[in-house]
């Protein structure tokens, strides 16, 4: 695109819907120019941190002087919303999931090919400093032929069941980010999905359907193996972690803590209590990715992660949900 600065509309305004905003407000050559929340008052309140107009999803999509949108919204109204905005031209930023069907994700493909507009999946992990940087030394060969991923990613608390009514699953909501990485570090696709869960943290959440705590192991046509932990509840804060074992030797990522203090007494040594919640942790991500998402479109690269990206995480996190509750593992072709 020609113009210098890329005006962005921001479709829902809730709580990352003003992470992106200030993630925009740090970049020189993005702005917030309409935001749109169902909520009346979120989207006022946001409107006048950003100095953005106010407009409904239409209006928005349908503006000339927007140029980008970002969908924070409920994960029910991607689809209507990322065929409107790519048959006005708009590039569009979407958050993960795309869709909690895999054909609907196609069709959401199909749309944007066809009136050929950038479409970039907010897979917010890969751009995370630690995660990145241990990608680019196994690339670089730093561990030899990769054998072993280690992915572990538990939540500080569960969600409430009425979330998990609408979320699709832990696999396909929770764990998705994880399969994601598990792509990105293996730079390999799996082609078989062994899957476990139970419900410990959260009777309820038994009880409506789903699971909190569960493992997936995941094969590549090559043999690598890459293991995923997941779980609804970790007493000690936000726990993110990766581990990459290979020919050559191990690296791994270990979780952020709150400061680098360390305490050593007659009693022991103590450490600061590792970051509580994602908006923190991934705070640096999370700026990453606009940053990558306003480069895609102002110099024309191609968008990373991809639509593409999104549809086959979305396709390892239905084989885990199909392989946990019947099937055992899951074959793909």
């Amino acid at each position: 695109m020609q113009q210098s600065t890329l005006n962005i509309g921001l479709l829902g305004c809730g709580r990352i819907g003003q992470v992106h905003a200030r993630g925009i407000a740090q970049i020189d050559s993005a702005a917030v120019f309409a935001v749109s929340d169902a909520v009346e008052a979120a989207a006022n309140a946001l409107a006048v941190t950003t100095d953005a107009q106010v407009m409904t999803p239409e209006e928005m999509l349908t503006n000339a002087q927007v140029h980008a949108v970002v969908i924070g919204t409920p994960t029910t109204t991607h689809y209507d919303l990322i065929h409107l905005a790519a048959k006005n031209g708009k590039a569009i930023f979407c958050e993960k999931p795309i869709d909690l069907s895999a054909e609907r994700i196609r069709d959401c493909l199909a749309v944007v090919k066809q009136h050929n507009v950038p479409f970039f999946v907010g897979f917010n992990r890969r751009f995370d400093p630690n995660f990145a940087h241990l990608v680019k030394q196994v690339r670089d060969g730093a561990v030899g032929d990769i054998e072993l991923v280690s992915i572990i990613s538990k939540d500080p608390a569960p969600p409430p069941v009425s979330y998990i009514d609408a979320s699709g699953g832990l696999f396909r909501d929770m764990m998705i980010h994880d399969l994601d990485m598990a792509r990105f570090v293996l730079n390999e696709e799996p082609i078989e999905v062994h899957a476990m869960g139970t419900s410990l943290v959260d009777p309820d959440i038994g009880k409506a359907g789903d699971v909190d705590t569960a493992m997936v192991m995941l094969k590549t046509a090559t043999g690598k193996l890459c293991q995923i932990s997941n779980s609804r509840r970790a007493s000690f804060g936000y726990d993110q972690r990766i581990e990459v074992h290979g020919s050559k030797g191990m690296i791994r990522a270990e979780n952020v803590y709150e400061n680098t203090i360390e305490l050593a007494t007659e009693s022991g040594f103590t450490k600061a209590p590792v970051q509580h919640f994602f908006l923190e942790r991934y705070e640096a991500a999370y700026k990453a990715e606009l940053q990558q998402f306003v480069s895609t479109v102002l110099d024309g690269i191609a968008p990373n992660p991809s639509g593409d990206d999104g549809l086959k995480a979305q396709l390892l996190a239905d084989a885990a949900t199909e392989a946990c509750f019947g099937a055992g593992v899951v074959k793909l072709s």
